[in-house]
């Protein structure tokens, strides 16, 4: 393609949070650029999240990328707690007033994304590494970035990072002006994808004394599945058998054959952290989803950030476009942030609550139980944990 010199909005990262604020700039008149670093096979594999809010949901059927995920994705109106040998269900339309979530794996969300930027929205380059972002402070940013071998430059009005934790947009923010609050857990996830259909109809969270265990899905043939594990473990030390035997242990199902094993596809240990960088925004350099937070997955927040942070600017963005008032991206990161905290609460909640730490004290582990026990009994508990796994509004 040829590569763009200029636009309105420059946006590094072509993961959800990108496409998705491409997608709505573009049905908002707003012309974009999205510079991707990996290729296009690369992003469409990226096994991430699985577990969209509701707010989520009715931003991609309104920005027209739904239609695959209402016919694909699989409509869950709860989750299973269990622990110290019970089970209890929480109902999230009755908790909530009607809210539900979807779990469609985030990279089929990702590949609608494309397919829908491809066909008739903003110039979309893979393979385009940004390696700075210069004048943030300025009328006139610009992104300087490497496309097979060669470098190149994008002037824009604004920049928006979408490139993750480790991406060129933080950077660019100097360290005098961003701080970072971060803290990281004693264990990692071992997730695997299963070729064998789910268990249940809903995800499983099982708290035990041998550690966490979270049964999921990414189709109705296709079963994720979760084991708390030490941080360093290999995969490798986790033969087929011993994950099933282990998951089977943790989530109480004593059963032979109730818990459906099959072959696995696919393992990798995924370490649990949380940060947040402060502000969002520094001159006309934003930054959005990973860019500026990280939750532990315990929650299914990530990617449910990145939507709500790309919602909001881009309404703020289509204000400054449609009007020239900055009154919305002016209080971007201040709006965005709030949003932000809850979620790393509840996500440092869920996570707490449910995994067994290497150093736990019989007292901790019966401070765990009593929460549980509070959340099964209590309907302003479950209403609390219900309201903010299904997503608090994007208003």
């Amino acid at each position: 393609m040829t590569h763009p010199r200029r636009t309105t909005v420059g946006i590094i990262g072509a993961g959800p949070a990108g496409l998705l604020l491409a997608r709505l700039l573009h049905r908002s008149g707003i012309d974009c650029a999205v510079l991707e670093s990996r290729e296009r096979d690369y992003v469409e594999q990226r096994q991430r999240a699985g577990i969209l809010e509701q707010g989520t949901v009715d931003v991609l059927r309104a920005c027209g990328a739904g239609e695959r995920m209402d016919r694909e994705g699989m409509v869950h109106d709860g989750i299973e707690l269990r622990y110290d040998g019970q089970v209890h269900r929480l109902d999230f339309p009755a908790l909530t007033g009607g809210r539900r979530v979807m779990v469609y794996a985030q990279t089929e969300v990702v590949k609608d994304l494309i397919a829908r930027q491809l066909d008739d929205g903003a110039p979309l380059l893979f393979g385009a590494r940004a390696t700075a972002v210069e004048g943030a402070h300025t009328t006139r940013p610009l992104i300087r970035y490497r496309h097979q071998g060669r470098a190149h430059t994008l002037n824009c009005d604004y920049v928006i990072g979408c490139d993750g934790s480790h991406g060129v947009s933080r950077q660019a923010v100097p360290e005098s002006e961003r701080r970072t609050y971060a803290r990281g857990y004693p264990y990692s996830w071992l997730g695997v994808l299963a070729d064998v259909p789910p268990s249940g109809d809903e995800l499983v969270y099982a708290h035990s004394a041998r550690g966490f265990a979270l049964l999921s899905m990414r189709t109705p043939t296709v079963s994720r599945l979760y084991l708390q594990v030490p941080n360093g473990t290999d995969p490798a030390d986790w033969p087929d058998d011993r994950i099933w035997d282990e998951l089977q242990a943790r989530t109480a199902l004593d059963t032979p054959g109730k818990l459906a094993r099959g072959p696995l596809t696919a393992k990798a240990v995924l370490p649990l952290h949380s940060s947040v960088t402060e502000p969002m925004r520094f001159g006309r350099l934003l930054l959005a989803g990973d860019a500026a937070h990280i939750v532990p997955p315990t929650g299914a927040k990530g990617l449910n950030l990145a939507v709500a942070d790309v919602t909001v600017l881009a309404r703020a963005l289509a204000q400054a476009h449609r009007t020239g008032s900055t009154e919305l991206l002016d209080a971007y990161s201040d709006t965005c942030l709030r949003r932000v905290w809850r979620a790393e609460h509840f996500s440092h909640f869920m996570t707490t609550t449910l995994h067994t730490a290497p150093d736990q004290s019989p007292f901790d582990t019966r401070l765990q139980l009593s929460q549980l026990d509070r959340i099964a009994a209590s309907a302003h508990a479950a209403a609390e944990l219900a309201e903010n796994y299904t997503g608090l509004p994007l208003e």
